[in-house]
């Protein structure tokens, strides 16, 4: 399913909350220009001499300003060098700062230090860019004072020039430019270059100008390149580590252009490539292309034996004189219409012989294989007369006990029935289309119960309109932003009633820092404060969209940098300003259900917000000319159980439809309106729709009582079923009852319907039956509660067929002798009113004339049936092609009814969505021990493995096309390792007594188990936590990492520490146990790239798990991907196979059931194939219509074997009953079974489909009405045309071909 929900990082945003203000780490160096003054001085460029010196004064705001100085450069004391050669290691000897200018340094360069600690490289080049340009001895070569200002008498620095040299600045950009900064899945130089894309836009955003309160320097430092002039400037052309230094070794994230990380250890993901076949301008796929060249040589060869047996045929056969065109007709030649007693015997004589010649067609006698032979003539013979003889005693009984069989064939479904009571409907969707065992049901389960369940997704998207053949405005405007301020407010005063108890946003809403919402929202960039817009305007916005995460004024109520990526759509690249939507998200807190009442607080709230939605806030929207979609988290479930009624009316009118034909096709055609009444069965079609409605209520009630729930499902798509099964068998009785002659009395006439249909019947319903019965080994919940419900419901339907409606049928007819008033049987119209029907209303059928005199010879033409077989096995290897281009998955808005608001909603987001799904890869069971690998193993700061699982992360991000990652993940593990690290000296930091102690600008300075606090907020007995001594090459022992680990997790991040891991992690990892070296539970996030397609859900699920598993593989650790849309994607993963394994059963069962009713392998083969072949046409027909595949289309499948099975079981029934060569006989099939297959079995399937053209749900117009009725066409095309084309040029052997010697076969009595 497409995911609304967006794991934005509001937790994690706000570990880099403040972390912006670093960008002040520039200014402490040498404060630079605010205002210009003309009075400048120029200071010749010497060695040992200095530019500025000391500190003279502070701005408004309490920055420093450096004295305009051209003194030369001082020597420190010792205790001064010492400390001065501890931070920056180049500068030697003389310096140009005085000791409170470096604290200052110092001071601010903390800030810095949390963002660049894992790359080693970069954070000793970019202190010594500060260093120098702070205290070098050298300074006045490189730093010009340009502007200086009074400030209370004394002479400021106002402005500089630094002279650098390009090369310096290159490497210097390209050893910092990869660096990450996990916690927010972005780079550090989006925070310390404003997102630089060269050096000299790095350096120009350093050097920017701050206004008063705000981060950056309080004057402009202006870049100078190389010079060409005799001035005496040498640029600064210092050394610069490169990030791939061994000595200051990066990580493979943090510098993936490392000579140790050209390659990564995995394979590269890749997209399956095809292979083609290319002829000249074309250009085809070899599957099409071997099918093609597989085709024609089938025609050539069906060409072929076709003339070859034209021509052997002409010399081997005589011309046959004209035959009766059916055993009936011979019979009924010689005794005057009546039927003999003996005529049975000659059925069973026909019977016999069809398997005789069968099997000498197949079997040379011998000596062991005759013994073989006749145990199975004799196996095979048995069940032909067994069958026979079963259903001529069974219509017997029924003709003569009509009221015993109608009541107590009615007691076993009634007695079902009370089942009902346990009636209950599964609607949550994990427990329909997700496996209980399924790989994805695992993972959610220990995602949810070790960390934390992805939180519900409540969402606005308001954009503007595009107007005819242009663009859409932009939606960033004063108007709009006002608009949106309004809706704030009403969403902020929306309180829902839960159980006595008033519910607002702000008792339910996600908070990273236990205190105000994350919500996403433009609006954050003013603090949600309309004030705060009055203020600074529209233009903040603006500026935000491009320095949100190095601007403190761009922090939001969450003090978290807001991504405009995630709160804008509709831009082009990174055009911000030209968005046309505004995306509003607020997420709110879920939990794990396990009563399904842990969330009802929250869904009363979002109920109470959707009613808020529509009633006030879209009319809002509109009057503004904006569109408004909108969703909940729950808004999906109510939209789907409300679809569940939507629908009731047309599904009803259709079986109304269904049974008003059947009722039609059932009774005769009276020469006299007056006797309609009596030739007509309306009552006993309604009857039969009643069994059809009690075998799938007897159906349910069985499994409701054994605690099996229903689906939506089951409740639309069964009863349409049954019925169509049903209505098949009702029309073919009546059928055949009217087709015995007129002479015999109602109980011969209802056996010898029996014996012709019975079997045909048994095999087409028990086929069936067994076909959804082995579809339930389907791990899918759906298909398999599916197959188990229609089964049980087939066999009922099939059971109360033969026994209550052909008790049914007997009434019914004996009422028509009686000449009495369908639906009022107590009512009899005269004899003479009804005497003139009697005569001909045994005469064929309008349709049945047709297939006897017109479908059936054009299909014997020799050129007609070669293009019958050339077009259908044509079609079925284009179905073939076709198939492999079914796409898995299905489309939301097809579930959804039409009318639904979400339908907007899902549009807008694929049109708007510029970010996709979070992606967790967790690890289970980390061993963060000393002695164990594993932290190197995970980590990607400096000393981590080159092949550790985040630098993998990192590599696969640069290639999101293949692996649909789209950032680095965010680790709390290599935050951890650098907040502990001793370079990071204001993050983890401990009192004397070895509490912890909080950074200085989080005041106030308490000690833990202390009554002592400094409200100040300085901690001046603090000391960091480890000296590099401490540590084992750089990494803690389990001592300390145990220790620390709650330390960092309960630490906020802050402009000092922008590392601190609460909120950011504080459910990335589960605790429990922890103690023991183990942590159970790990997970680290990153995202997917947008994911618009339902293709894009399952290639990126899969190359997460492909990913995962090779990685789980090479670092011996249990690793797997989640994304709150997996569970309900996994299935698409191996739905081919699922959809080959049904069809495939499906097939087979139906062609064992085939084999062992009609004794006939060669009948079977045949049936299996036709059936093959509607299933591929009907999976072409998909792939055509953009069908896709899925639960719902393989369950369609399923089913269309079970009815396909009607369309060819009856007329290849009859073939094998008829008499003469395979042309006769196919065209006797025709005109005994082709009139009810059309007519009862096509036309009442596809009454009923129609109907379904006019459902509001699309899922009905697409998987029911399109699917139906292909199914429809298709089965009616095969069974009616194909078929019998194919038994008349191979179907099993005519009868009066010689059978083999006497005395190898049974009995002469038993043969004609």
């Amino acid at each position: 399913m497409g995911l609304v929900g967006r794991r934005r990082g509001a937790a994690v945003f706000a570990a880099a909350a403040t972390a912006v203000a670093l960008m002040q780490i520039v200014l402490l160096v040498m404060p630079t220009g605010a205002q210009q003054s003309n009075g400048t001085s120029r200071v010749v460029p010497a060695e040992g001499y200095c530019s500025m010196y000391g500190i003279c004064a502070h701005r408004s705001d309490g920055k420093v300003l450096n004295c305009a100085n051209s003194t030369k450069a001082v020597k420190p004391d010792t205790l001064f060098s010492t400390r001065i050669q501890s931070l920056c290691p180049t500068i030697t000897g003389d310096v140009c700062c005085t000791v409170d200018q470096f604290d200052t340094l110092h001071q601010q360069v903390q800030q810095a230090i949390p963002f660049l600690v894992g790359c080693p490289a970069c954070l000793r080049n970019f202190l010594n860019l500060f260093c120098e340009m702070s205290c070098s001895p050298n300074q006045s070569l490189f730093v010009n004072v340009n502007s200086v200002k009074q400030v209370n008498n004394t002479t400021t620095v106002d402005g500089i020039d630094y002279y650098i040299t390009s090369n310096y600045g290159e490497e210097l950009y390209n050893s910092c430019k990869e660096v990450k900064f996990g916690t927010l899945n972005t780079r550090a130089m989006d925070f310390l270059g404003g997102g630089a894309k060269s050096y000299k836009e790095w350096l120009a955003f350093l050097g920017r100008q701050a206004n008063p309160n705000e981060p950056g320097s309080p004057y402009l430092i202006t870049y100078r390149p190389d010079l060409s002039d005799s001035s005496g400037v040498k640029p600064l052309n210092a050394t610069v580590y490169s990030c791939g230094d061994p000595s200051l070794g990066c990580s493979c994230g943090d510098c993936p252009s490392s000579s140790v990380c050209t390659g990564s250890l995995l394979p590269q993901l890749q997209t399956e490539s095809s292979c083609s076949v290319k002829m000249g301008s074309l250009k085809a796929k070899c599957l099409d292309f071997s099918l093609v060249v597989v085709y024609l040589v089938l025609l050539c060869a069906i060409l072929l034996w076709g003339l070859l047996y034209r021509t052997r045929g002409r010399k081997s056969f005589p011309i046959q004189t004209k035959q009766p065109k059916n055993a009936d007709d011979k019979l009924r030649s010689n005794n005057n219409g009546n039927v003999p007693e003996n005529s049975v015997q000659v059925s069973r004589a026909a019977s016999s012989s069809i398997i005789q010649t069968y099997m000498s067609t197949f079997f040379r006698l011998d000596s062991v294989s005759s013994c073989i032979y006749i145990i199975f003539y004799n196996w095979c013979l048995g069940i032909v007369l067994i069958c026979s003889k079963y259903c001529r005693k069974h219509g017997i009984f029924v003709t003569r006990h009509p009221l015993l069989v109608l009541f107590a064939s009615l007691l076993v479904p009634i007695l079902l029935c009370i089942g009902l009571i346990h009636f209950k409907v599964e609607t949550r969707p994990e427990k329909l289309w997700v496996s209980p065992g399924s790989q994805t049901a695992d993972e959610k389960q220990y995602f949810d119960s070790h960390l934390a369940p992805f939180y519900r997704i409540e969402q606005l998207v308001l954009a503007t309109s595009a107007s005819d053949q242009s663009e859409a405005p932009t939606i960033v405007n004063d108007n709009n932003l006002k608009l949106l301020f309004q809706i704030q407010k009403k969403i902020d005063d929306l309180r829902a009633n839960y159980s006595g108890s008033v519910v607002s946003l702000a008792d339910i809403c996600l908070k990273p820092l236990n205190t105000d919402c994350a919500t996403q929202s433009v609006l954050q960039y003013f603090q949600l404060d309309p004030k705060n817009y009055e203020d600074l305007g529209i233009d903040h916005a603006k500026f935000c969209f491009q320095h949100y995460s190095s601007d403190v004024t761009c922090l939001s109520t969450f003090q978290s940098p807001v991504d405009p990526s995630t709160v804008l759509g509709g831009f082009p690249g990174s055009n911000f300003t030209e968005a046309s939507a505004f995306v509003i998200t607020y997420p709110v807190n879920n939990k794990v259900e396990k009563t399904g009442q842990e969330n009802e607080k929250a869904m009363a709230w979002e109920r109470a917000y959707i009613n808020l939605v529509k009633e006030e806030i879209l009319p809002m929207v509109l009057a503004q000319n904006l569109t408004l979609s909108f969703s909940s988290e729950s808004s999906i479930k109510d939209e789907l159980h409300r679809e569940s009624t939507a629908d009731a009316i047309t599904i009803v009118i259709s079986y109304i439809v269904m049974f008003a034909y059947i009722s039609f096709t059932l009774g005769d055609r009276p020469s006299r309106f007056s006797s309609l009444f009596v030739s007509s069965k309306v009552l006993l079609g309604l009857s039969g729709v009643v069994l059809v409605m009690l075998s799938v209520l007897g159906s349910v009630g069985f499994f409701s009582a054994i605690g099996v729930k229903s689906t939506l499902i089951i409740m639309e798509v069964i009863p349409f079923l049954v019925l169509a099964v049903g209505v098949d068998n009702m029309c073919i009785l009546v059928h055949a009852v009217k087709r015995q002659p007129d002479g015999l009395v109602l109980e011969e006439r209802i056996s010898n319907a029996l014996v012709e249909v019975g079997p045909s019947i048994t095999l087409a319903s028990l086929a069936e039956v067994l076909a959804f019965s082995v579809s339930a080994i389907n791990p899918m919940p759906a298909t398999r509660i599916f197959s188990m419900f229609a089964a049980m419901a087939v066999l009922l339907d099939f059971l109360l067929q033969v026994t209550a409606f052909v008790a049914l049928i007997v009434y019914d007819f004996r009422r028509a002798e009686d000449g009495r008033i369908d639906c009022v049987p107590c009512a009899r119209l005269s004899s003479s009113a009804v005497a003139g029907d009697n005569d001909g209303h045994q005469g064929l059928h309008l349709v049945a004339r047709y297939m006897k005199d017109v479908h059936g010879p054009i299909l014997g033409y020799r050129a007609v049936k070669f293009i019958v077989i050339a077009v259908f096995v044509g079609f079925a290897f284009a179905s073939i092609a076709m198939s492999t281009r079914l796409q898995p998955g299905l489309e939301q808005q097809i579930v959804l009814p039409r009318d639904s608001y979400l339908q907007g909603y899902f549009n807008d987001l694929e049109k708007y969505l510029k970010v996709g799904p979070p992606l967790y890869f967790v690890v289970k069971d980390f061993n963060y021990s000393s002695a164990s690998e594993n932290t190197n193993q995970i980590c990607s700061i400096n000393q981590c493995n080159s092949n550790s699982l985040l630098n993998e992360i990192a590599r696969q991000s640069l290639s999101p096309e293949t692996s649909y990652i789209a950032k680095p993940a965010a680790s709390w593990l290599d935050d951890f390792l650098v907040w502990m690290s001793p370079e990071a000296f204001g993050c983890c930091r401990k009192f004397v007594s070895g509490n912890y102690c909080p950074p200085d600008d989080q005041p106030p300075c308490c000690e833990k188990d202390s009554g002592s606090c400094n409200p100040n907020g300085v901690c001046s007995n603090c000391t960091t936590c480890f000296l590099h001594s401490d540590l084992h090459n750089g990494r803690p022992s389990t001592t300390q990492f145990k220790e620390k680990l709650p330390w960092f997790l309960d630490a906020l991040p802050s402009s000092d520490c922008s590392k601190g891991g609460k909120g950011a992690y504080s459910t990335s990892l589960d605790l429990s146990g922890y103690e023991n070296g183990i942590i159970q539970a790990s997970a680290f996030r990153t995202y997917h790239t947008p994911l618009n397609k339902q293709a894009d859900y399952v290639n990126s699920m899969r190359a997460a798990r492909d990913f995962s598993s090779q990685m789980s593989k090479d670092l011996q650790m249990q690793i797997f991907p989640y994304s709150v849309f997996y569970i309900f994607f996994e299935q698409y993963l191996s739905v081919w196979k699922t959809a080959i394994m049904n069809i495939c059963v499906c097939l087979g069962t139906v062609f064992i059931v085939c084999f062992v009713v009609t004794s006939s392998l060669w009948a079977s083969t045949i049936i299996l194939i036709v059936l093959a072949m509607i299933v591929l046409d009907l999976m072409g027909v998909m792939a055509v219509l953009g069908i896709q595949l899925n639960a719902i289309s393989i369950v369609n499948l399923v089913m269309s074997i079970g009815i396909a099975v009607e369309f060819c079981v009856h007329i290849t029934h009859a073939f094998m009953t008829c008499i003469g060569d395979r042309e006769n006989r196919a065209r006797q099939a025709l005109s005994t079974m082709g009139a009810s297959v059309f007519s009862g079995i096509t036309l009442t399937k596809l009454v009923g489909v129609i109907v379904l053209r006019f459902a509001k749900s699309e899922v009905f117009v697409v998987y029911y009405f399109q699917m139906y009725l292909a199914l429809v066409l298709i089965g009616f095309l095969h069974g009616l045309i194909f078929l019998p084309v194919v038994l008349s040029l191979c179907g099993p052997p005519e009868k009066t071909m010689k059978p083999i010697e006497q005395s190898q076969t049974p009995p002469s009595n038993e043969q004609t």
